[in-house]
């Protein structure tokens, strides 16, 4: 009697491992797993020509790994970045097909500062604050600001309690109040404050994520699902920010 198990003929992780296989899209994926970027940014990072870039990002967004933004700043352009919850779910896939145990992480997480920046510190800025503190059990120093201040959002705090997190303690802020901070991490969550953010020169560590403004968005329904879509959104991002940290060489 043959007692080996059989395959269940499922190619969906072969599929997701082809796709990624790929030298040049290996590549572009390591560019974009720190920080949301321009095409032009991205070949300066990986330095690779720009066709080649275009036709592989093309590839990566028909596939769902990379996601596109076109900036609140600046219309003419546009953002790529990874999408991490499509790329974690291929992951799982591989391992699932593998029947490969997910190894859960016992790492420490270091004693770093991240300092969140968009332009009102009214909505995006402040639930990645919160996520971020949450997730790590308020083990890090996290705060965040904005380039032009008003007041956080009622649908901030509304959605995040939704997820069970209190945000409610929290208030907007100028940047200029964050100036004694020294922090190891800078993520812009919108497109104007990356343009408009000069602090902290020194810091090694600046990412860009190019998250949609909820606030903009019109009608009570669509606002509220656009705000829920950014915590959802935030919240992967964190996690993912989590493993950076715990992993330095990615920072460095």
């Amino acid at each position: 009697m043959n007692n080996d198990i059989a395959s269940t003929g499922n190619d969906d992780g072969v599929a997701g491992l082809k796709l990624i296989a790929d030298e040049t899209r290996w590549r572009i994926l390591r560019a974009l797993r720190t920080s949301d970027r321009h095409v032009g940014e991205i070949v300066t990072q990986t330095g690779l020509p720009q066709n080649l870039v275009s036709y592989h990002l093309g590839i990566l967004r028909q596939a769902g790994l990379v996601h596109l933004h076109r900036s609140d700043a600046d219309g003419r352009a546009t953002y790529y970045g990874v999408n991490l919850g499509e790329v974690s779910a291929r992951y799982r896939q591989i391992g699932a097909d593998l029947a490969i145990p997910l190894r859960l992480s016992t790492t420490e997480i270091p004693a770093v500062t991240v300092v969140f920046l968009c332009r009102a510190n009214s909505a995006r800025s402040q639930i990645a604050e919160g996520w971020l503190r949450t997730l790590t059990g308020g083990r890090i120093v996290v705060r965040s600001g904005g380039t032009q201040p008003a007041q956080l959002h009622s649908l901030a705090t509304q959605v995040m309690a939704e997820a069970g997190v209190d945000i409610g303690h929290q208030q907007a802020k100028s940047i200029s109040t964050l100036t004694d901070l020294a922090p190891d991490v800078v993520v812009t969550v919108c497109d104007v404050a990356r343009e408009e953010c000069a602090l902290w020169p020194e810091v090694k560590t600046r990412m860009h994520w190019s998250i949609p403004d909820p606030v903009a968005v019109t009608g009570s329904e669509e606002q509220l699902a656009a705000f829920r879509a950014v915590r959802d959104e935030l919240r992967g991002r964190a996690e993912g920010l989590i493993e950076l940290l715990i992993n330095p060489s990615w920072l460095a």
